[in-house]
């Protein structure tokens, strides 16, 4: 590769890195905003929006410009185990958001940091797959962090506490799930495909549930966009987000590696932690920073045992 070349594909990696921490935590901080700061205490609608976004979008990337070949459903029972993932996946997100309704960002990804914990104890259960000793030792300080940053919390609160569990459980679980349902070589879907299929079943579920859970949805939504008049471009924007964080992690995965996204991921979590306090000025304690401090370093430490374990 020619000196120029390098450089142009160094550019780009830059540009689609700085895209992925964009959308990653822009969606993130755009939910916390919506939810909690901006009166639409509409979690289950907020998902059904994102994921209203996911299918048009998907669709168009794939069908239209040809992002990845598009991976036809070859059976009823291919189908009906995406519609299961599908529901996990609606349940995982429908909890962070849950959960951000309640909680300060800094904790929210503090907890959502123990899916390597979640995801090890699925991995066992489901498949009776075990990691060496070394590897599970390293969960006991992502347990142990969060366990510490709970209690030195200002904001703890129960509720929220335990949707964001659930939430980190759901999404450790449907990684797994994944794996099970989706082993055939024959059958296996890349990220964006399968998000073109999940997505659209997602919609059918949340519809029916935020209008019996959330029944006045529709006169606050419209209230608000009567208030606000930038409401309905904060959502666009929001659910826009959801689908773009969504694409910069398949992108960054193809041109870089899985190790690569994985190293974002627990980066992610600490910018994330602080943009949030800058904006939010939510109180934290020197237990909540230590803690989660624990938990990263426990996350980055079970990664690199389980790479060299490989």
């Amino acid at each position: 590769m020619s000196s120029a070349a390098s450089r142009k594909h160094a550019v780009f990696i830059t540009c689609l890195i700085i895209l992925w921490y964009s959308t990653n935590i822009g969606v993130l901080l755009l939910n916390k905003f919506l939810l909690s700061n901006y009166g639409f205490a509409f979690p289950i609608f907020l998902t059904m929006c994102h994921m209203s976004a996911c299918a048009v979008l998907s669709y168009i990337s794939i069908m239209f410009l040809k992002i990845v070949p598009v991976q036809r459903i070859k059976s009823r029972s291919q189908f009906l185990r995406i519609a299961t993932l599908s529901i996990v996946f609606c349940g995982s997100v429908v909890g962070g958001n849950i959960s951000l309704k309640y909680l300060p960002v800094s904790f929210n990804q503090a907890v959502g940091a123990t899916t390597p914990f979640f995801t090890a104890l699925f991995a066992y259960l489901m498949t009776r797959k075990k990691e060496a000793w070394a590897t599970y030792t390293c969960l006991v300080p992502v347990v142990a962090g969060v366990i510490i940053a709970s209690g030195g919390e200002p904001s703890f609160h129960l509720y929220g506490f335990i949707m964001c569990v659930g939430a980190t459980a759901a999404r450790a679980y449907k990684s797994v799930l994944q794996g099970v349902l989706l082993s055939n070589e024959g059958e296996k879907l890349n990220s964006m495909n399968l998000m073109l299929y999940m997505a659209p079943i997602a919609v059918v579920v949340l519809l029916p549930a935020a209008l019996v859970m959330e029944p006045n949805v529709a006169d606050v939504v419209v209230s608000l966009a009567v208030e606000h008049k930038f409401m309905w471009v904060l959502l666009l924007l929001n659910s826009t987000m959801a689908y773009g964080a969504n694409l910069c992690n398949f992108l960054v995965t193809k041109h870089t590696s899985a190790l690569t996204l994985q190293v974002l991921g627990n980066a992610k979590g600490a910018v994330a932690v602080v943009i949030s306090i800058l904006i939010f000025r939510n109180p934290v304690t020197f237990i909540g920073i230590a803690g989660y401090t624990m938990t990263v370093m426990g996350v980055v430490a079970y990664g690199e045992s389980k790479r060299r374990c490989k």
